[in-house]
């Protein structure tokens, strides 16, 4: 792995610093510009990285992760524009995109553009990928390598499909914590404490995406592998699909898709 350069500290952030580190990057290899103090001591006790309080007083490694609010980037970008050379930019800023970023940094074009997801926080993150066509595979590679410190990565050929992304695996969390949460009260109506319910909530979920990952199979296979002829999991699926929970999750992936395009729009108007 190259020496990376971190303009912003924040959850993300450290997420990845601290699953490169665990990957084996040494952290007097990091970098991190980060304004807030607090910020600041907490990343260098808890990693040993190097900070600063600004961006000039920073060494700028071949890997810049940009990680501050998207507000701040034309800021932020007009501050790094002149000090890039062949520097690989990875940008994990919710809804800024390639050529805006570009713009915003003088022309600069290598650029990987991310949307990763809070899973990252305990290294069971899922990262989509774009990069203009003009990047390079090493370039690619290089990208890569830092966000599966964090989790899985995909990669999408079409910058407007990180909307989807954004959408599915970006916003996805709060689906299946919505749902956690439905389950967990389902289970106290039904009479059970909640420390219990909660228990069994949490544990199912886990438990579920664990054996649809690990055992390759179709999601629907294994949701019919369950579901026995007139038992008590076919009721409750079909409670399910008369309240239309597929179609109201549908209805969920393509509002956060929508706000994800009109994000970019308007951040695209920022000077």
């Amino acid at each position: 792995m190259h020496k990376v350069s971190f303009i912003g500290g924040g959850n993300m952030a450290s997420a990845i610093i601290g699953g490169l580190i665990a990957s084996g990057t040494q952290p007097t290899d990091i970098e991190v510009v980060e304004i807030n103090a607090d910020a600041r001591a907490q990343l260098s006790a808890r990693y040993g990285v190097v900070v600063h309080t600004d961006l000039s007083l920073a060494r700028l490694h071949p890997l810049v992760v940009l990680a501050v609010k998207p507000q701040t980037v034309p800021e932020v970008a007009a501050a790094l524009a002149s000090r890039l050379a062949g520097h690989l930019v990875i940008s994990i800023v919710a809804g800024v995109r390639v050529a805006d970023l570009a713009r915003w940094l003088g022309g600069h074009r290598r650029i990987v553009r991310a949307m990763p997801n809070t899973p990252a926080l305990v290294q069971a993150g899922i990262a989509g990928l774009y990069a203009p066509s003009d990047v390079g595979q090493d370039a690619r590679s290089q990208a890569e390598a830092v966000l599966r410190a964090v989790g899985g990565v995909v990669w999408v050929d079409d910058e407007g499909q990180l909307d989807a992304v954004t959408a599915v695996s970006g916003s996805g969390p709060a689906y299946v914590f919505y749902f956690i949460e439905a389950l967990e009260a389902a289970a106290v109506a039904q009479g059970l404490p909640a420390a219990t319910g909660r228990q069994l909530a949490l544990q199912t979920f886990f438990g579920a995406a664990k054996l649809a990952l690990e055992s390759g199979e179709e999601p629907a296979r294994l949701r019919e592998r369950v579901t026995s002829k007139g038992g008590t999991t076919e009721r409750g699926v079909a409670a399910l699909d008369e309240a239309r929970v597929a179609r109201g999750i549908g209805s969920a992936v393509e509002a956060a898709s929508l706000r994800s395009a009109e994000l970019g729009d308007e951040l695209g108007r920022l000077a």
